[in-house]
């Protein structure tokens, strides 16, 4: 039996990395960065006032409170601004380039004059400051030539406004992998549908589509497929154009197990260390053109697929993209007690209250619980060598959310 790290290790080899393109920086978020960005000029690119209210020069209000004369307005965006002299302010809005001569704002509160849409005073009386006061600097935050943002890292929208603020148009972004989502059972009918003796709604495609997207792919099919191996091989021809195929069920030693039937011999299939998702199977697939496929082979019990999904799918796809397969994380403590697989190590969807971290379920983490999953918001690891998990044990919890 293989540890969960042995095994994430063979899916993740399976990635290989995709090209990138050229993409509007407003555009393709959740994709990611395949190319470092140095600033092309300076955040912010000039001198300028951090608050609204007159600009000055210190060493004229280092004695003490003044009145000094105002010679004019500089409002945000101005191309030019009046020369600041001995004994003279400019009044100046936030984020306006600093006038020459000044070198510190007395901001509007701290003068005699009212906030707001007012006429131009012909003077104001200011506070002593000092120099500097007030004044956001040229690259003060970030200097031309600066890192700010690496390759392999997930493009968001704070990222692309990173990177117009230094100087960016266009970015090279990696192409999300695309990926079939084949959800094996003869048992399975539509969502809505009506359900006879023995069939169940397919929600594996659903559940495991939605994972894919929020994990960077782009899903090119995503439907149940009968036991029958030939409706099962028609579908993985039909899914020629996928980087990744991802199944639910079939990989079980039952009597039907569709997937195992079709591609025993091309991929492998193991046992892992691991509950719910003991049964595993992956490899590579070559399609009639001879280009190769990702396989990752999941159990059909719907909690099993969305561990395992979020055990494997989760960094397999992240490495085709070329990126870090973060996976936010932290300790609690769990405010009741269960008990655990002997020798495997557990996954339990919990949720996160102030007493502590709670099973999703009241049953626990049985593999069949779906109904159940949308309530939770994490995933409590109880370790291989554990037991039974007892209220107060402090255990890592990785955030589904």
């Amino acid at each position: 039996m293989l540890t969960v790290e042995q095994y994430l290790e063979r899916v993740v080899g399976l990635a290989s990395p995709l090209r990138s393109e050229p993409c509007a920086v407003g555009s393709g978020f959740g994709r990611v960065l395949d190319e470092d960005l140095t600033a092309r000029f300076a955040v912010p690119p000039f001198d300028n006032s951090a608050m609204d209210g007159f600009a000055v020069r210190a060493a004229d209000t280092a004695a003490g409170p003044t009145r000094l004369k105002v010679v004019g307005d500089v409002p945000a965006g101005a191309s030019h601004a009046p020369t600041v002299g001995p004994g003279e302010a400019a009044r100046i809005m936030t984020g306006a380039p600093m006038p020459p001569g000044a070198d510190a704002v007395v901001m509007v509160e701290d003068t005699d004059q009212e906030q707001g849409d007012v006429p131009l005073p012909g003077s104001v009386a200011v506070v002593p400051v000092t120099p500097g006061k007030n004044v956001r600097c040229r690259g003060e935050d970030v200097a031309v030539g600066d890192l700010v943002l690496r390759a392999g890292e997930r493009w968001t929208p704070a990222a692309a406004g990173a990177a117009s603020s230094i100087g960016y148009a266009e970015v090279r972004l990696r192409r999300r992998p695309k990926v079939a989502v084949l959800a094996t059972g003869t048992e399975l009918v539509a969502p809505g549908e009506p359900i006879g003796f023995g069939q169940i709604p397919d929600s594996n495609s659903l559940l495991i589509a939605g994972l894919v997207e929020q994990f960077g792919g782009e899903v090119v099919c995503a439907r149940a497929v009968s036991d029958d191996v030939d409706d099962f091989r028609e579908a993985l021809a039909e899914a020629a154009e996928a980087d990744v195929i991802v199944t639910s069920g079939g990989v079980s030693v039952g009597a039907f197990e569709v997937v195992r039937q079709v591609v025993e011999g091309e991929i492998e299939f193991v046992k892992v260390a691991m509950q719910p998702g003991k049964p595993q199977a992956s490899g590579r697939l070559r399609t009639t053109d001879g280009r190769e496929q990702a396989l990752l082979a999941l159990p059909g019990n719907p909690v099993s697929v969305f561990v395992s999904a979020w055990a494997y799918l989760r960094p397999l796809l992240a490495a085709f993209q070329g990126a870090d397969p973060e996976w936010a994380s932290t300790r609690v403590a769990v405010a009741e007690g269960w008990k655990t697989p002997p020798g495997r190590r557990q996954y339990v969807p919990v949720v996160l209250t102030a007493d502590g971290a709670r099973p999703a379920h009241r049953l626990g983490s049985g593999s069949h619980l779906v109904a159940s999953l949308h309530l939770a918001e994490a995933l409590a690891v109880v370790p291989a060598d554990v037991e039974a998990v007892a209220p107060g044990d402090i255990l890592d919890v990785f955030l589904v959310r």
